[in-house]
Formats: structure tokens, C-alpha cells, sequence
């Protein structure tokens, strides 16, 4: 027995993401995106990898890790942070996936909320925008991703970085972030996306409170009723700093982010987007033997 066959009961129905190129990624598993900030001041990577020669290593390595895609990103989006000008953003990241699109076989996402640096990523390479706004940020943004045909993620955040963790509030969390699905898909659908092209992310540690991000990962579940992809972005964050005080550093959540991971693909992530790809794989993969042997 191969062991494709013993990670997918025979009962389940394959569910893919199209891309523009005529690929396709398949949902039958849940998928690990692999956290790619080319910034100087990312949370948790800022520096790391702000050349292209270090970026590209890292893409690498995660691709050899087992990421099913490369998500690039140009510009910070942590708690309090202002922001870059969309040329400054561009010369960070398309150089990078002009070279990377050349050298893996893996899909590559453009963390962006501009339409320009969207376009001339799609154009460079990029296959799916991942718009942290849920396309409110930049007008342009719906239009250019209906023409493009790019599968778009679409985020949820109170406010915006620069302000999202100055007391958010919330009567019910996971209610009014599926009130906002549901307009955000109704936004993309009247704008000419494709339903089909639309995955969704409830933003942890966007804008929320610790209580609100345990209510997210508990209650996934009830945002399957949209029939949409899950994405769920938890890694490093600093909710589970406050679940453990071993995790004051961004680099020591390793044990948080994996659980966090784990416990959003139990309660229906279709990805989680990961700075540690390695250790998240191997978790998943023991987590879908275990679900393929009941």
C-alpha cells in the first residue's frame, strides 16, 4: 500500500484550489504554507531573509520540508506597524519570485493589499494573492483579481496593523467573523470572482483578543458551512505566549504553533500557513495517518 493510499480514505472526495496556469492543488490532505517575509522587521522573521539570495534558500528549504506553497511577503503586517511604499514593497519581493518561479514546482503566493504590486507579482510568477484586507485596503485589488483569475485569500482584521491590537472588541468573535465572510463573498462574487477562486482566513491575531483566537481555532468548524477553503495562519503568534510562559520569544512557540496548527486542521483547515515547516509536516502527517486508520 502506497502511502498516498493509507493517508486518504477511500470514501473522500478530492477538493482543488485552479490556479492560472491550468495547475490545480488538491485539498483531499490539509496543506502547509510556508511563511516567506522578505522584510527587515516581520514579528517573527524580520531580517532573516531580506535578500534574495537568503530568500530563495529559505523557499528552498521549505519546498524540500514538504510546503505545498511559498507564501511572499514584502511588508510587515505586526501589531503596530506603519507600513512601506508600494515601490519600496515591489523591489522587495519581485525579484524573488522572478527567480523562484523558475527554480520550484510549488505555487507561489503574493502576501500583498496592493493591486500594483499584486499585478506585477501575478505577472512575475506569483499564482494566488493573499490580500490581508479581504480586498477593502485597495479598490483596485477586486478588479484586478477577477480579470487575473488568481485564487485570493481573503483575511479577517479589526482595523488595520498600525492599530488592529489597541483594544479590539468583540460581542461574539466567531459571529461577526462569519458576518464577514459572508459579505466579503458577496463582494467578490458581484465584482466577477469566481466563487470557486475563494479560500478563507479568519485572522488570528489580527485584531483579536486572546480569548477571540482560542473561539477561532475552536470553532472553524461552523465556517465550512460557506463550502470554502480554510486557511488558518496561527504560527508564532503572540496569543500562545500568553497560554505559556516558556514562549516570550517569537522563535520559542514551536510547541504552540504546532498545536495550533494540529488543532486547526482537526476542526477543519484545509492550510495552515507556518514559519516552522518541517515539524508542522511531520505533525500533520501523523495526525491524517491516525484520521485514514479510524
Amino acid at each position: 500500500m502506497t502511502q498516498k493510499q493509507t493517508m486518504t480514505k477511500p470514501e473522500e472526495v478530492e477538493r482543488v484550489i485552479a490556479l492560472t496556469n491550468g495547475r490545480r492543488i488538491s485539498l483531499t490532505r490539509a496543506l502547509v504554507m510556508g511563511v516567506l517575509n522578505v522584510t527587515p522587521d516581520s514579528f517573527s522573521d524580520g531580517g532573516q531573509y531580506d535578500t534574495p539570495d537568503k530568500a530563495l534558500a529559505r523557499a528552498h528549504q521549505m519546498v524540500r520540508e514538504g510546503a505545498a506553497v511559498i507564501d511572499i511577503g514584502g511588508e510587515s503586517s505586526r501589531p503596530g506597524s506603519i507600513g512601506v511604499t508600494p515601490h519600496e514593497e515591489q523591489q522587495r519581493v519581485i525579484p524573488v519570485i522572478e527567480r523562484l518561479s523558475t527554480e520550484i514546482d510549488v505555487p507561489i503566493s503574493i502576501d500583498t493589499c496592493r493591486a500594483s504590486t499584486a499585478r506585477t507579482a501575478l505577472a512575475a510568477g506569483a499564482s494566488i494573492v493573499n490580500d490581508i484586507s479581504a480586498l477593502r485596503f485597495d479598490p483596485e485589488m477586486v478588479t484586478l483579481v477577477a480579470e487575473s483569475g488568481a485564487p485570493v485569500i481573503l483575511m479577517h482584521m479589526q482595523g488595520t496593523p498600525r492599530i488592529m491590537q489597541v483594544n479590539p472588541q468583540y460581542e461574539d468573535c466567531v459571529a461577526e467573523v462569519d458576518v464577514f465572510f459572508d459579505e466579503r463573498i458577496k463582494h467578490c462574487i458581484a465584482h466577477g470572482i469566481d466563487r470557486s477562486k475563494i479560500i478563507l482566513d479568519p485572522g488570528i491575531g489580527f485584531g483579536k483578543r486572546l480569548s477571540d483566537n482560542l473561539a477561532l481555532l475552536s470553532g472553524l468548524t461552523g465556517f465550512r458551512r460557506f463550502g470554502l477553503p480554510l486557511m488558518v495562519g496561527a504560527s508564532r503568534k503572540s496569543f500562545i505566549a500568553m497560554l505559556s510562559a516558556s514562549s516570550d520569544s517569537p522563535d520559542h512557540r514551536l510547541g504552540g504553533s504546532i498545536a495550533a496548527a494540529v488543532a486547526a486542521v482537526q476542526n477543519g483547515a484545509d492550510i495552515v500557513r507556518v514559519h516552522d515547516v518541517a515539524e508542522t509536516v511531520e505533525a500533520l502527517r501523523i495526525i491524517q495517518g491516525i484520521r485514514a486508520a479510524g
